[in-house]
């Protein structure tokens, strides 16, 4: 108060004309000392900070008001702008290069700068894209494969699509329709894949009509780990298979005579419509209806003969249309080099032996041995029968012809179990496509869970569909064996690194499988089928979009297999000559 008081003594002793500054009168003073009118902001009696008052940067505007500022506010800050001398110039534009450090610090480290994330601001997915979108044709939903979705928070904030990392650089994917979409035909219903995730139907577990063919065991050594650097090759066995559609099998054609179902088809075509939602490739299946009976048939040389790879992978294989120079890892050859893979592994795995093996009720229906030079494979047919009645009144029954590999002994109560057999394939953990799989040789052992993780990730579909036909065949145990390239760069040797086995119905709880949801898909299009007269239909996966599309064809299919016909017997005459 000693200096305040001598400040005020000394103002009052000096002449106006010899100060400087407007001249001191009555208004604007109090006892000689120039005040100011208090803000709202001000809370009296604090100490004035002099050394912040004033300047741009420090706290002020609507911060003095912040209760985390309520320690730290500027006395008289809401009226000294009232005293600020007007400046002569605008400086505001001027700027001077700083060699200091930035200091500038977010929640993610100092001077952290996110580029992935260009959806519209409205949450943290406009900073925080997706590792890796799924660039897959479609749109809508969750349950669908087709649809651009970002990875961490991509779903989040405002509207606009969420991009992934390096998203912009990824080709645009057009693939062709598996069968050519005439003109005349007629479309009946368009269903995407969003309705179909919503259909449920529970059916029974099914019973045992007749079963045909014969087993050998499994051999319980290729369940042992292999030791790197001397695993096991695979050998072409010659085993005469058989995948007839359903329409041509004597035994459907015969139980169709009985009137035992009304629905008819085969393990392949009936699992590849039960996991539609999870398809991205496109495929088709025939429907023919005979009075009131539904068969679900395939083209000769179909696409659901094929096993795919990588089908459901973020990054899936490309076409070579789409930049793919590399012909081995194209999604054809893989595929055809899948379903070899498939055909030998489960002949190599059984130990063939005449005294163990065990006979079926009926033989082989479709091996002639006048015609066939092969000896059969170890196979059995199981003709099962399902009810997908929704009443008493109207029953509709499905007969299914599905198939079971081998047999084994139960380790704890000795019974035979019934073995279905499949393949997994490794081509190149380092090329694209690969779908971020990891190293079998190295991790199938100690990380045996994240491969089989990541698989179920990849190969969706093709894992789905597994699964079913060993649950329509009853099968008490799903092996899955992993096979890679012997090398990366050559599709024609390969080994085997291991086999693990599983109840069908255990893995499908895995993958989160519904068998309600794949029967309610059945009984829905067999219905649309049986609102009709008498005819063919397509049921046509479009190749681009999560939608299923069925067509009505009359005969015009069959006068497009017969040019199919001849233009692959021209092609053979030309190869030959």
């Amino acid at each position: 108060m000693a200096d305040s008081l001598d400040y005020v003594r000394i103002c009052e002793s000096c002449p106006p004309s010899d100060g400087w500054g407007p001249a001191v009168t009555t208004e604007t003073t109090l006892d000689g000392v120039p005040y100011a009118p208090f803000s709202k902001g001000d809370k009296l009696g604090r100490m004035a900070d002099w050394t912040t008052e004033g300047k741009d940067n420090q706290r002020g505007g609507r911060q003095q008001y912040n209760r985390n500022y309520r320690d730290q506010q500027v006395y008289g800050a809401g009226s000294a702008i009232t005293f600020n001398a007007p400046v002569a110039e605008d400086e505001s534009s001027f700027s001077i290069v700083s060699n200091a450090r930035d200091s500038t610090k977010t929640r993610f480290g100092r001077g952290a700068v996110f580029t992935r994330g260009r959806g519209q601001r409205g949450g943290r997915g406009d900073t925080r894209g997706g590792r890796g979108t799924a660039q897959r044709g479609g749109g809508g939903g969750r349950g669908g494969h087709g649809y651009d979705r970002g990875g961490r928070g991509g779903g989040r904030g405002g509207g606009g699509r969420r991009f992934g990392w390096k998203d912009w650089d990824k080709p645009t994917r057009n693939r062709d329709a598996s069968i050519n979409i005439r003109a005349d035909w007629e479309l009946l219903e368009e269903i995407d894949f969003n309705r179909l995730g919503k259909l449920n139907l529970d059916a029974d577990e099914g019973e045992d009509l007749d079963d045909y063919g014969f087993l050998y065991y499994y051999d319980r050594s290729f369940d042992k780990p292999q030791i790197k650097g001397n695993e096991r090759k695979l050998t072409a066995v010659d085993r005469a298979a058989y995948n007839v559609t359903t329409s041509s099998d004597p035994v459907i054609q015969e139980l169709a005579e009985k009137d035992e179902a009304t629905i008819f088809a085969t393990d392949s075509i009936l699992s590849m419509l039960m996991c539609s939602t999870r398809s991205v490739y496109p495929w088709d299946i025939v429907i023919v209806r005979q009075g009131n009976k539904i068969f679900l048939d395939k083209r000769d040389n179909a696409t659901l003969d094929m096993v795919t790879v990588n089908e459901n992978a973020v990054d899936a294989p490309l076409d070579a249309a789409d930049g793919n120079k590399d012909a081995i890892n194209q999604p054809a050859a893989l595929a055809e080099e899948a379903t070899y893979i498939n055909h030998n592994f489960p002949n190599q795995v059984v130990s063939e032996s005449e005294s163990t093996r065990v006979q079926m009720a009926h033989a082989n229906p479709f091996y002639n041995a006048s015609e066939d030079t092969d000896p059969p494979a170890s196979k059995a047919y199981k003709y099962r029968r399902f009810d997908l009645s929704t009443n008493d009144e109207e029953p509709v029954y499905l007969v299914v012809r599905s198939e079971v590999d081998a047999v084994q002994k139960n380790a704890i109560s000795g019974d035979d179990q019934l073995v279905t057999i499949k393949a997994l394939n490794e081509f190149d953990s380092k090329a694209p496509g690969s779908g971020g799989a990891l190293d079998w040789r190295s991790k199938l052992v100690t990380q045996r869970g994240a491969v089989v993780a990541t698989e179920m990730k990849n190969n969706s579909c093709k894992l789905a569909r597994w699964t079913v036909q060993s649950i329509l065949a009853n099968a008490d145990v799903m092996k899955l064996g992993f096979v890679s390239r012997a090398s990366p760069r050559s599709n024609d040797r390969h080994v085997i690194l291991g086999v693990i086995g599983w109840k069908p119905r255990d893995f499908a709880n895995q993958m989160n499988l519904s068998l309600s949801n794949g029967w309610g898909i059945v009984r829905t299009i067999a219905d649309m089928c049986l609102k009709r007269d008498e005819g063919k239909f397509v049921l046509v996966k479009d190749p681009n979009k999560s939608i299923l599309r069925l067509y009505e064809v009359g005969s015009s299919l069959d006068e497009d297999d017969e040019e199919e016909d001849e233009e692959e017997q021209q092609a053979e005459e030309a190869e030959d000559e």
